[in-house]
């Protein structure tokens, strides 16, 4: 039975599931809206965010497609649109001339940051619910997105601070970073630390 049919629609299952859509049509809707006053697409707005708060490492065609469920060549497309509208360039890595990252122009640096508050009506609404209920949404939410992520449907990115490949103050004298990533065996500069990476993991209680 679908969730689409109304009829359908009498379990708590079927009734959250639609409340969950039509919470993506919200996302979508604002995400548009939004497309229409700074002239770019939702995706175009996807990635200069994700450009903002990825980690450096992931700065590349290859890594705008994986946070963006596209293909390679879709990701190529959208860059290069950012390309053009000056948001964007693209920059040889310095340790690897043949990889090739994407960093923002100080013009891209200010679009995003006017893209911040894209989600501050989902927010505010969820901020208006009692403490208990937002307890008790965040876990339930957690548990869903756990079981999509398993499923494939959705990547998780978070910052290192509550990964299992986090070592806190694991050189502190070490000028390229004071922390330690055992995912990359890599030292991590503080600033860092605050950005979404792919590779998260939930560190064990």
């Amino acid at each position: 039975m679908s969730p689409f049919n109304p009829k359908h629609r009498n379990t708590p299952g079927s009734k959250i599931t639609i409340a969950l859509y039509r919470i993506t049509q919200a996302i979508t809707h604002i995400l548009r809206e939004r497309g229409k006053i700074t002239q770019l697409s939702p995706t175009q707005i996807q990635s200069l965010l994700f450009l903002k708060y990825a980690r450096p490492g992931v700065h590349t065609i290859g890594g705008l497609a994986n946070r963006l469920g596209t293909t390679y060549a879709t990701a190529s497309g959208v860059a290069d649109a950012l390309e053009r509208k000056r948001l964007i360039e693209r920059l040889p890595l310095p340790a690897d001339q043949r990889v090739v990252t994407l960093k923002l122009t100080p013009k891209g640096e200010a679009q995003a940051k006017m893209l911040e508050d894209i989600l501050d009506e989902i927010e505010a609404a969820v901020n208006a619910l009692p403490e208990a209920e937002q307890a008790a949404l965040l876990r339930a939410t957690q548990a869903i997105v756990q079981h999509l992520q398993h499923a494939g449907y959705v990547k998780v990115y978070e910052m290192c601070w509550h990964c299992q490949f986090f070592q806190k103050d694991a050189h502190p004298d070490d000028p390229r970073g004071r922390h330690h990533c055992t995912f990359v065996d890599a030292p991590l500069p503080e600033p860092n630390t605050y950005l979404e990476c792919p590779d998260f993991v939930p560190a064990e209680n």
